[in-house]
């Protein structure tokens, strides 16, 4: 739904309004005119139901409105006497068609010394968790939302399990797009397993004013482009999402609008310049591990490794093993001789190993592969037992199909990558068949044009074309765990308009946080830290203690001069 469509539709909500209330507006003392006059008809509604004017705020901000139509329908007809239940649950049900039935055929008088105060404890309990439910949207919404790292990409700058409070106000909350919705929850409503919103209608793209603009290295928080996914991990035919409803990914922006981009011997490359990262970024590479009496788990483990894998051996499993190893996400490959069970650095369980009594042994190989980070790759160098770290890079020219721009042209891998110009709005590009695999996507699907190839000619919307202006900025994001993190090498730019905000927070951090609530371990150090900024985090976790603490002995000694006063 475009700018023109969506003002049409406001208009057609009007006039429904104006029709299906004209008559209450006068039996209220007011004008029947008042009842069609956008905004202020809201305004003099507010008047007429004894509640406060900035209500109508509430009605104009999309998914916000959601919630507070059904309160206006209520509170609107029992401004003319109709209190029952059942003459709320047929004014909600109707979608506030109802009032047409008392607009047309119910003699009604305006109750004009209602009391707004709810006459059961039902009743003040409903209008509490409605208004809670309308607050919590709206911050949730247009200024902080909860995060937590699912995956690794960022590891270790930002670790599995750690939850976080985005802001959305810093670069501009970005307002809905998608109309009707289920609040505070995203694209699935949880439990049920079902889609939580409707397609249609949409609001044209609109992000409020900002207090600053993306800057390179800044962690960011976004709408993932290539999103497409209904549901994880389950293969199924792709779906179309909205932009507001396609998953959030958090990654480090690491190239802006404008700026000329590669990736040398996995090292970001802008303008010329290798990348300098900030000193709290944590970037991870695979190396090879080499030492001439094995490597042992123990060691990697002592040294702060948590990324590689085991070998275990076994000479025989029941079925009844096999199925409680594979259950617990164990790999197993019992076509070998012996058995061989492949596990993540924390090894298997002991208590599945004493409950299913595996006989199990550890290989202990010569050379092992380990994500490390630079502070990881000195401890292992200055280890006695370690021979040789060897930092693995893929060869330039070695491409990797299943990368941007997915075509056989550019023979691109993680390590040795573009160089690529990221587009800034405004902007102008020659257009060629040789460079249009790398802005087709851009063209076609973030900007809204049809593009053909006839012959060497390229077609955008149907006319001949040599170069291309880009509507809007790009960003170029990627995971500081640089060999395990699906970003925009593998599926380009990121548009302006799927921006969502900045992780500011960790409010709370869990080790083992995909095994399970039971086995979540508080990183203490790691609560209360602030995302961004200079020097090590520091947690203010004993501080928000001693505040809350602070506030309860005030709180308690108020309340207690405050009965002595009585």
């Amino acid at each position: 739904m475009n700018g023109t469509q969506w003002i049409l539709f406001i208009l057609i909500v009007q006039v429904i309004h104006f029709l299906g209330t004209w008559k209450l507006y006068v039996k209220a003392g007011r004008k029947a005119w008042e009842a069609a006059i956008p905004v202020y008809n809201a305004i003099v509604l507010m008047q007429i139901i004894k509640r406060p004017k900035w209500w109508v705020i509430l009605l104009f901000i999309p998914i916000i409105n959601l919630l507070m139509f059904p309160v206006v329908w209520v509170e609107t007809i029992r401004s003319f006497g109709k209190n029952s239940l059942l003459d709320t649950w047929l004014v909600i049900l109707t979608l506030g068609f109802y009032t047409y039935y008392i607009n047309y055929t119910q003699d009604v008088a305006y109750v004009a010394d209602r009391s707004l105060h709810p006459k059961t404890g039902l009743g003040e309990w409903v209008s509490s968790i409605v208004f809670a439910i309308v607050a919590a949207t709206l911050v949730h919404t247009y200024f902080i939302q909860p995060y937590v790292i699912p995956t690794g990409s960022l590891e270790r700058t930002l670790r599995i399990g750690d939850l976080l409070f985005v802001s959305k106000f810093h670069y501009g909350a970005r307002a809905p797009m998608t109309t009707v919705a289920a609040p505070m929850v995203h694209d699935t409503i949880p439990g049920l397993g079902i889609r939580s919103y409707l397609n249609k209608p949409q609001l044209p793209y609109f992000r409020l004013p900002g207090f600053k603009k993306i800057k390179r290295n800044e962690i960011v928080v976004f709408s993932w482009p290539a999103d497409t996914v209904r549901v994880f991990f389950k293969a199924e035919e792709g779906v179309k999402k909205p932009i507001d409803k396609k998953s959030n990914y958090v990654k480090r922006c690491v190239g802006v609008p404008g700026d000329s981009l590669s990736v040398v011997d996995g090292f970001v490359h802008v303008n010329g310049k290798q990348l300098q990262l900030p000193d709290r970024a944590k970037p991870q590479y695979d190396y090879f591990v080499y030492g001439k009496n094995g490597v042992s788990s123990r060691l990697l483990l002592q040294l702060g490794a948590t990324e590689f894998y085991r070998y275990y051996v076994a000479e025989s499993l029941s079925p009844v093993q096999i199925q409680a190893l594979a259950r617990n996400g164990y790999r197993i490959n019992n076509q070998t001789s012996p058995i061989q069970i492949v596990t993540e650095g924390k090894g298997i369980n002991p208590n599945l190993i004493r409950q299913y009594r595996l006989a199990l042994k550890e290989v202990t190989n010569r050379q092992r592969l380990v994500t490390a980070t630079d502070e990881l790759v000195k401890s292992l160098e200055n280890n006695t037992a370690i021979d040789s770290v060897v930092k693995i890079i893929e060869p330039r020219g070695q491409g990797i199909g299943n990368l941007f721009p997915q075509n056989p042209a550019f023979p691109w891998n993680y390590d040795n990558f573009g160089p690529i110009y990221i587009p800034e709005a405004g902007k102008t590009v020659p257009l060629d068949l040789n460079v249009l695999p790398l802005y087709k996507k851009i063209i076609r699907d973030y900007e809204g044009n049809t593009v053909s190839v006839s012959g060497n000619q390229i077609k955008i919307n149907g006319r001949v074309a040599d170069s291309y202006t880009f509507k809007q900025d790009y960003y170029w994001m990627m995971g500081d765990n640089r060999d395990h993190s699906e970003d925009s090498r593998a599926w380009g730019y990121v548009p302006e308009n799927h921006i969502v905000g900045t992780p500011i927070f960790i409010w709370l951090s869990f080790d083992n946080f995909n095994d399970g609530i039971a086995n979540w371990k508080p990183r203490w150090d790691r609560i209360f830290t602030t995302v961004h900024g200079d020097g090590e985090p520091r947690s203010y976790f004993k501080h928000f203690l001693i505040v809350l603490a602070g506030w309860f002995v005030f709180d308690f000694v108020r309340k207690r001069r405050k009965k002595a006063k009585k």
